[in-house]
């Protein structure tokens, strides 16, 4: 049999078969859903939730609706509809994609809690959950999401202070919220894996691969003696050396090292001062040779 009448039989046997014949076939798309809470999340402000369908032809949005575990809304969403803020309450929301011709169904979750705007030291609550849980989503320091204003969470509260340029009281109040729900995590000044401190706002940045993974409250040289300038970790210490709990040397005695108290304030000898818990994570975190950057 010659080439061209080879091919010649495979085209007829192609043209034969019931996936060549099925011109009815179709591909079916799962469409993604683009939901959006709207508002502070603080009580006696506006809360809103909307959500529409990518691409917007895949079909009609549907929601279910719990506040505080009981069913509030079940229908549509159309464009939008509120949700009760006159008082702390947590919503947990299911929602659906009723499909066009053509589209998949598709589902999302949310969940989001309305608190009281005024959290000081000491207090307890859903609200100060909701509050530790948004710290740990920027990335600054804290031990557990338990519900308790504890001094982590104060010195956590400082940090995000200082970096948000925002007045250092370790209090929350309508204009810190307001800043929490806007804030993004911070953004390294230098690449690769190294630690960045600000002495101008008291906050340690830990910086892996560029990207700035905690942010830690600190307290420096009470005289403004921490030295700026780039310099290198070139001796670490397990546990106590004298009074320095985990230190990191950098530069003659000067070091990262953890301390039981660490104010709002430089109040140092001239070392950098952390909290005395999270002093053994960045130990774990950095090795000798590694940056370390500090900067007003």
């Amino acid at each position: 049999m010659t080439r061209s009448a080879l091919l010649a039989v495979i085209a007829v046997l192609f043209l034969a078969s019931p996936a060549a014949a099925d011109t009815n076939a179709t591909l079916l798309l799962r469409p993604r859903i683009d939901a959006r809470l709207v508002g502070s999340r603080i009580v006696g402000e506006p809360l809103r939730l909307t959500a529409r369908p990518q691409p917007a032809a895949a079909g009609t949005v549907t929601a279910i609706v719990w506040r505080d575990g009981h069913r509030t809304f079940h229908g549509p969403l159309g464009s939008g509809i509120p949700l009760g803020s006159s008082r702390p309450a947590s919503f947990r929301i299911r929602l659906e994609v009723r499909p066009a011709e053509g589209y998949l169904p598709a589902g999302a979750r949310l969940s989001a809690a309305v608190v009281r705007p005024v959290l000081v030291y000491g207090s307890r609550g859903p609200a100060v959950r909701a509050l530790q849980q948004r710290l740990r989503e920027l990335h600054y320091v804290l031990p557990a999401v338990d519900g308790v204003y504890s001094l982590a969470t104060y010195q956590a509260v400082l940090a995000f202070e200082a970096v948000a340029g925002l007045p250092r009281t370790g209090r929350v109040d309508a204009r810190t919220w307001r800043r929490l729900v806007k804030a993004g995590v911070p953004r390294a000044r230098y690449a690769a894996s190294h630690i960045e401190i600000s002495k101008g706002r008291q906050v340690l940045y830990a910086i892996h691969d560029g990207r700035v993974q905690l942010v830690v409250h600190v307290s420096t040289g009470a005289t403004g003696n921490t030295p700026l300038g780039h310099w290198h970790i070139y001796r670490k210490v397990v546990g106590w050396d004298w009074v320095l709990w985990y230190p990191m040397y950098f530069l003659r005695g000067f070091a990262v090292h953890g301390y039981p108290e660490v104010p709002s304030y430089p109040a140092s000898h001239g070392c950098v001062r952390v909290p005395m818990w999270i002093a053994p994570a960045l130990f774990r975190g950095f090795f000798v040779g590694e940056s370390v950057y500090i900067y007003w």
